[in-house]
């Protein structure tokens, strides 16, 4: 019943809980979310969460831990990573992304949520529905199948693309356009091999001349194939066509283009499970 050993049990558990998460992403490429805060003791600290497509075709994200840092600028934070790294045994060369946020960017939206009553009810109206659909797998099921139509819509609407613009840059938003391509709506409607092919063209590390030779072939015989296969059918978003190129052997059969889908799915679009780590 000592506090020593029951803070000995946790560590251990910690200890075989992360060995788990590493020996479950192997080699498979990943991204990292991390964010600082203060605890009760004023001490700075830092969670850390990693992303990745596990063997099954899942996008995963599972908390690595909380450390402390001795400060919050650039260095130390590094410097914690690294330390991370090593002890886990985490290759950098595997790193595809990083997310991050600081209390700069959320004095920042905090000020405009106050001066515009818009964004204000927008921000409730999105916590009123998470907590609705949160606790709900079919509310979220017919959520996400209503909206991902319009979506799509929204993107080919040039005045989105405006908006967009206005708000990313240039590579931010072909990204984005090429990212669409792969979307499984419609029959595949929305596939474009170019485009495919120019979102390679982001990670030069993970294609050589030869593979895109060959990915090329893999697009127009994946396309053909996935169009005229039942089990491809009525799929709702990337990660559900990521696992069932898992089920179907497609991800064997077409290395290159799954993994253009598990690049697609490691991209890191919120923090959110990052700021859940200091909720719990």
């Amino acid at each position: 019943m000592s506090s020593n050993m029951q803070k000995d049990i946790v560590n251990a558990c910690a200890t075989e809980t992360i060995n788990i998460i590493t020996r479950d992403l192997g080699d498979a490429l990943f991204s990292i979310l991390f964010d600082e805060a203060r605890d009760v003791p004023a001490k700075e600290q830092m969670a850390i969460v990693i992303r990745y497509v596990d063997k099954n075709g899942h996008a995963v994200e599972h908390i690595l831990g909380i450390v402390h840092v001795t400060d919050t600028s650039a260095l130390s934070l590094k410097a914690a990573i690294d330390a991370l790294f090593s002890k886990h045994s985490l290759s950098i060369s595997r790193l595809r992304g990083q997310g991050y946020d600081g209390a700069s960017n959320m004095r920042a939206l905090v000020a405009v949520v106050k001066t515009d009553v818009s964004i204000a009810l927008l921000f409730t109206l999105v916590s009123n529905m998470v907590n609705v659909v949160g606790v709900s797998c079919k509310c979220y099921d017919i959520l996400q199948e209503s909206q991902v139509i319009r979506v799509l819509e929204a993107l080919e609407n040039d005045l989105q693309l405006q908006e967009l613009n206005n708000h990313s840059n240039e590579v931010n938003t072909e990204l984005l356009l090429c990212v669409a391509c792969l979307s499984q709506n419609d029959s595949f409607s929305a596939f474009d091999k170019e485009k495919l092919l120019r979102f390679t063209q982001f990670y030069p590390i993970e294609f050589s001349i030869v593979q895109l030779v060959a990915l090329d072939n893999q697009l127009e015989t994946y396309i053909l194939d996935i169009k005229s296969n039942a089990k491809f059918s009525n799929l709702i978003g990337i990660s559900n066509l990521a696992e069932k190129m898992v089920k179907t052997k497609r991800n064997v059969l077409y290395p290159l283009v799954y993994r253009l889908i598990t690049l697609t799915l490691i991209l890191l679009v919120a923090i959110a499970s990052v700021e859940r780590a200091f909720l719990i």
